[in-house]
């Protein structure tokens, strides 16, 4: 009988930095000689996160259209249909940014109806210092504050708390926020990581090779708050090929996109969960991102590369209607086909608000 498959999954709100950390795992699992695949969830088709682990030579295969928790034998079919290829020993798994209430409807469940073929991970949860600190300081993190009993759930329900982007805050702001979360969630263990420069990456890793066994109780969820919260951020995913006469600058494009959407969302009073847009040409891959209105845009991942063609894919979850979030960032589009004197071909674009969460199943004991 073939050794089971070991899962990993894990959380944290959107814009957290959990692509970027599965990224490093996977390439640590390979450098131990493990054959390593990756699950990305999302909304809608159009994920900027399976794009950008593909370019990496990662296998991944993406659930699109619903949650995990809302179309479990989705991530199950994904999670299989790996082994008609070659069956792995690890498999990361990401989901929606905006879930919570995962160890009841996806890890048990998994536990109880497929346990002789996975071994599991301690749950842990990747922390968005940008909105964290707002959050858990009682300042307003810019969304309600049932959008932020998401943020507060999903802490509450993971065994390990991921203090990530470490190197974008002060020695001061990590201990606060730690001292916010061992406060507020005491007995938490507690990891302070930089998944962009490896500081305590090698703990994180040891943690989740590592198994956890089902855990007593289930936390207690109300759904109707989730379903409002997660409701309040409005959704939108676009691909689109631009064209010049003459080469442009593949990254400075990327970051003037993210920029002036980034203005438009500010003059509108709208606190954006996080913005990612992909550009390529060709095998050269531009990143750029923004993760609150109080965070700088940054160029995550640089080409370098000039270009008179790219694709490009938009996803932007921001706290603001999608019947005005999308010709926000339509107009936006527009400006850059100008800019960069370019024709632009919009492929695919939708918006929208997510659905209620109904999961296909939920233990609430173990």
């Amino acid at each position: 009988m073939s050794e089971p498959i070991h899962f990993v999954m894990l959380g944290g709100f959107l814009g957290a930095g959990k692509t970027t950390l599965i990224s490093k795992l996977a390439k640590r699992y390979q450098a131990d000689g493990k054959h390593v695949c990756v699950v990305t969830n999302d909304q809608a088709a159009g994920l900027v996160d399976t794009h950008l682990l593909q370019s990496q030579g990662i296998e991944v295969n993406e659930v699109a259209g619903s949650c995990f928790c809302c179309n479990f034998h989705g991530l199950t079919d994904a999670m299989t249909e790996f082994e008609t290829r070659r069956r792995p020993d690890v498999i990361l798994a990401e989901p929606v940014g905006s879930c919570t209430d995962l160890m009841a409807t996806i890890a048990m469940p998994l536990m109880q109806r497929m346990g002789e073929q996975f071994t599991h991970s301690p749950y842990a949860v990747i922390l968005k210092p940008s909105h964290g600190l707002r959050i858990l300081s009682g300042s307003g993190g810019g969304f309600s504050a049932k959008a932020e009993y998401i943020f507060r759930k999903q802490i509450e329900e993971a065994e390990v708390v991921l203090i990530n982007r470490i190197d974008e805050l002060t020695s001061d702001q990590v201990d606060e926020l730690a001292g916010y979360l061992a406060e507020q969630y005491p007995a938490k263990r507690i990891v302070r990581v930089s998944a962009k420069t490896d500081e305590n990456l090698d703990e994180v890793y040891s943690i989740v090779q590592s198994r956890s066994e089902a855990p007593a109780a289930m936390m207690e969820v109300d759904y109707d708050v989730y379903a409002e919260g997660e409701a309040e951020l409005g959704w939108l995913n676009a691909s689109l090929t631009l064209v010049a006469t003459n080469p442009y600058s593949l990254d400075e494009m990327t970051m003037s996109l993210v920029e002036l959407i980034r203005k438009a969302l500010l003059s509108k009073d709208a606190e954006p969960a996080h913005l990612k847009v992909l550009s390529s040409t060709g095998g050269h891959v531009s990143v750029a991102n923004l993760v609150s209105s109080e965070s700088p845009a940054i160029l995550s991942m640089e080409s370098g590369e000039s270009t008179s063609q790219a694709s490009v894919i938009v996803n932007a979850r921001v706290c603001m209607s999608p019947d005005t979030l999308r010709p926000l960032v339509e107009e936006v589009l527009e400006q850059i086909a100008d800019r960069f004197h370019a024709v632009m071909t919009v492929e695919r674009i939708e918006a929208f608000r997510p659905g209620r969460p109904v999961p296909t199943y939920r233990v609430t004991a173990s």
